[in-house]
């Protein structure tokens, strides 16, 4: 079911070693609402563990970029939920675009990464989202409802937040307007209700400081997925401010 508290991801993609991290942490300051607004962290798999305890004790959970779906054997440079729940992480991003663009992942390995996640007991952030020209074709809800399609024989209460991160506005700076994300949300909701879940919807697509309270505003926005302006403890808390003040 969905949650009362909206969820602020940062995801440090490819960034971030553990000096830079722990001047983070020395720099992040409290959660300010933390009835409203839920703080997540998504660092390297090389800092999971090392982050894992200081979060835990700021209130902020951890989760992870990805995983493979099996759970241990010869799968030279993967990482097995199993050793995700091992570090302290209570969520894992799945289905991001540069997973799908970049590394060639399918809906099919979207969903077996998620079954295993479920498994050992994480929650999957699903991360869908069109490509500028899907969006100009006027082909953005066909392409939603076909990653979400992995979704219709799932149960209703698995732990599951949706990601909606247009690709055209990811690392961009280019941000979709807030009519676009509320009726693009309003399809993602009313999808989700014909497959039977009710889950938070998030945004992402540079998110920072400048726009969050406006999108973190628009109806059916229930969190954001923030890649570079969770790099910095400052511009990050910053969101969560501008989150917690449009839920209040």
């Amino acid at each position: 079911m969905s949650s009362n508290r909206c969820l602020i991801a940062g995801n440090w993609k490819m960034n971030g070693i553990l000096e830079e991290a722990l001047e983070f942490l020395s720099e992040l300051e409290a959660n300010p609402a933390p009835e409203h607004v839920e703080v997540a962290l998504m660092p390297p798999f090389t800092l999971l563990h090392s982050l894992s305890k200081p979060l835990d004790e700021k209130g902020v959970r951890l989760g992870a970029q990805n995983v493979y779906y099996e759970p241990k054997g010869a799968f030279t440079g993967s990482t097995s939920p199993m050793m995700l729940r091992d570090a302290g992480c209570h969520y894992v991003i799945l289905g991001h675009s540069e997973r799908r663009d970049i590394m060639g992942e399918t809906n099919a390995v979207v969903r077996h990464k998620m079954d295993a996640a479920w498994s050992a007991g994480l929650e999957p952030i699903l991360c869908i989202g069109e490509h500028l020209e899907e969006r100009e074709s006027g082909r953005t809800n066909e392409v939603l409802k076909s990653q979400l399609a992995i979704l219709a024989d799932v149960d209703a209460d698995a732990a599951l937040t949706i990601a909606y991160e247009p690709v055209w506005a990811i690392g961009t700076g280019r941000t979709a307007s807030p009519e676009q994300v509320t009726e693009t949300h309003a399809f993602i909701h009313q999808e989700l209700q014909r497959l039977g879940h009710d889950c938070r919807v998030l945004y992402g697509g540079s998110v920072n400081p400048g726009n969050a309270e406006a999108l973190m505003r628009c109806p059916g926005v229930e969190g954001a997925l923030v890649g570079g302006a969770s790099l910095k403890a400052d511009s990050f808390m910053q969101i969560v401010k501008a989150a917690a003040l449009a839920a209040d």
